[in-house]
């Protein structure tokens, strides 16, 4: 059988790395393009070298150029690695774009990591595509559920794993046969939490365990570099606050690079509600979920009350190490070895592509129309430069231009990115704290 032709349409490094990752699991030998769609976000180069996924092809514009690209119309598989007013616009877009096309590209979209938050609203976003992705057996049965009640058919939902758990189990005697340091590991976010207090008592704490834990390396990973953003927005970069910790110790480092490698050398992973603790998991990494801020569903750290991982930051300066319970684990994602969650989503794939190829495949069927919600879907469509009936809007498309234009386009958006970092980064938070908000 042919590698499949598979594109990714992402928006950020984050969204790149599980679109990317879960295509080479669809088919390791796929030709994968990256479609990286015009954001604040849009990845770096040292954040794709980061990933680790090195794509066929590589291209960048808004949503509504995409829609024009008759390769992308070729393509075996789509996956909309996105969230969900993009994903809702773009099926919208394919639907206008393919229309009439019995052969047109299969339609996977699904969620990044761990859903604790506005679940229905996501959910019915991305309602629509030819498979709709759950991580989990917990999200799995929501999800089902949630289609089955607004008619939304529920095969649609297909129960897979988040492809960048993988990596060696945890080795604990390591240490013991002096191969490295005792390594504490906290995976931070740049979201959650978003205050600066918090986010200042998170790196006085991580601080103060690598005093009280000379023998120890204090690890805190960051996502992104000053000037980079990711998938969130991050107002106090954890390297600026470090910079106010006085008497800072020498064990307490920051590091940035692939997840996975940081955890190949990690003996106990900390987080607030970060993805990174379902990989650390995953490996059987010791792993703790902080209460010291609450358990909030702002923060994210309620979706793991009943992992057995919750701790706060006075247990573990005391040496204690939670043992996650194996049936939350289960249920939420976190395979035992040898189980392959990605079957199902091949076999499920495979199935609408010879489809495809028989008897052709139907159109796609958006759950929002204008008829249903067209106060909130005309907004969506509008902010992708579409139409309300899913075209590009005029003057949106890009034309057929010379090498020239286009070179300056580029440099005009970057420079305008840049621009846009650097305001996001440093002056919002000071109008923020002159406003008071």
């Amino acid at each position: 059988m042919r590698p499949l032709r598979i594109d990714v349409l992402a928006d950020s490094d984050t969204r790149w790395k599980w679109g990317a990752l879960l295509a080479r699991r669809v088919d390791p030998g796929c030709h994968l393009t990256a479609r990286f769609l015009h954001a604040r976000a849009t990845p770096t180069a040292r954040q794709l070298d980061e990933v680790g996924v090195r794509p066929d092809e590589l291209a960048e514009a808004p949503l509504a150029d995409f829609l024009t690209d008759p390769a992308l119309a070729e393509a075996d598989v789509v996956i909309l690695a996105a969230p969900g007013g993009v994903a809702q616009s773009a099926m919208h877009g394919f639907a206008k774009a393919w229309e009439g096309r019995r052969k047109r590209p299969v339609v996977v979209t699904g969620y990044v990591g761990v859903v604790y938050e506005k679940m229905t609203d996501g959910l019915l976003l991305r309602a629509g595509a030819d498979v709709v992705l759950a991580n989990s057996v917990f999200d799995a049965d929501r999800f089902r559920e949630v289609f089955t009640a607004v008619g939304v058919p529920a095969e649609s939902v297909v129960e897979t794993g988040l492809p960048f758990l993988s990596g060696a189990p945890y080795d604990p005697d390591a240490v013991t046969r002096g191969e490295r340091r005792y390594t504490v590991c906290f995976a931070a976010q740049p979201s959650s939490p978003a205050l600066r207090g918090e986010r200042l008592y998170i790196l006085e704490r991580a601080a103060r365990h690598a005093r009280l834990h000379p023998e120890r390396d204090v690890l805190v990973k960051l996502r992104s570099r000053p000037g980079e953003h990711t998938t969130h927005l991050e107002d106090f970069p954890y390297q600026r606050l470090l910079a106010r910790l006085e008497n800072a110790p020498g064990n307490l480092s920051l590091v940035y690079g692939n997840m996975g490698e940081v955890l190949d050398r990690t003996d106990l992973s900390v987080t607030v509600s970060s993805t990174a603790a379902l990989e650390s998991l995953h490996r059987g990494i010791p792993t703790v979920i902080l209460t010291d801020l609450g358990v909030r569903e702002s923060l994210g750290n309620h979706h793991f009350v009943s992992s057995g991982c919750l701790a706060s930051w006075d247990e573990l300066d005391e040496g204690d190490n939670p043992v996650a319970d194996p049936d939350w684990l289960r249920r939420n994602g976190v395979l035992a070895a040898g189980v392959d969650p990605f079957a199902p989503v091949r076999a499920r794939v495979g199935e609408l592509i010879a489809r495809r190829d028989g008897e052709g495949l139907p159109g796609l069927d958006p759950y929002y129309t204008m008829s249903r919600a067209g106060g909130y879907l005309r907004g969506l469509l509008s902010r992708q430069g579409l139409e309300p009936d899913g075209s590009p809007r005029p003057g949106v498309a890009a034309e057929a231009a010379g090498a020239g234009r286009l070179a300056v386009r580029r440099l005009t958006r970057r420079s305008l990115r840049s621009v846009y970092r650097v305001a996001a980064h440093r002056l919002a938070p000071v109008i923020r704290r002159w406003g008071q908000l």
